[in-house]
């Protein structure tokens, strides 16, 4: 009887050590599978900034962009003073031998149209704008919303907070140093040209498409 007595002494004390361990145990676990669950969120949300955040230039299409409300960037010759008036001034393209073209198949007639500081390249019957200058009335309508003279930079972040956080300066011969952004003109980034934006008096100024030589 006595012997019976200690052995179960002994199975008593095994199995309340046992239990008390698996309580020390048990928080311990938890603790790290919840460590584990916190650091995978961590590096979800780090991914998902990464992806959204990039930081590179924003894009704008052409197509998305209509001139004074009405024409696309590329438009038929017999629209320009319908839309924007009779030209200031011509220039023929060969005179000035630029180093690029909006038309690849042009020829000896191919000319330059100013009005209001704006330039339109005319070959043949088309007529493409390289440059546009937010003066006199001039505005642009970019996806819906309107784009002149009253467009502060601080309006411009909302639709491009890449490229205005990447914004650059730009040294010209009459206005001095003007403050200026790049976009992407499409979406792959195949293209080796982009689109300038500068401002004067913190006010859009002018837009213009650029592409290497």
């Amino acid at each position: 009887m006595k012997y019976f007595s200690i052995v179960f002494i002994i199975i008593l004390f095994q199995a309340c050590h046992k239990k008390k361990e698996e309580k020390q145990v048990s928080p311990q676990t938890e603790l790290k599978e919840a460590k584990g669950k916190t650091d995978s969120t961590v590096l979800d949300i780090r991914q998902t900034a990464e992806i959204i955040g990039d930081g590179r230039d924003d894009v704008m299409l052409a197509e998305d962009i209509r001139f004074n409300g009405k024409t696309k960037r590329i438009f038929d010759i017999k629209d320009f003073e319908k839309n924007f008036g009779k030209a200031d001034s011509t220039k023929l393209m060969a005179d000035e031998q630029p180093c690029s073209y909006i038309f690849e198949e042009g020829d000896v007639n191919d000319k330059y149209l100013y009005k209001n500081g704006s330039c339109f390249e005319n070959s043949k019957q088309q007529i493409g704008i390289s440059s546009f200058r937010f003066i006199k009335g001039n505005f642009i309508l970019y996806k819906g919303i309107r784009i002149d003279s009253n467009t502060t930079l601080e309006d411009i972040k909302k639709i491009f907070p890449n490229s205005v956080r990447n914004m650059s300066h730009l040294e010209t011969y009459d206005e001095g140093e003007l403050p200026m952004i790049t976009l992407r003109e499409d979406k792959e980034g195949i293209s080796d040209g982009h689109i300038n934006i500068s401002f004067k008096n913190n006010k859009i100024y002018s837009i213009w498409w650029w592409f290497p030589c």
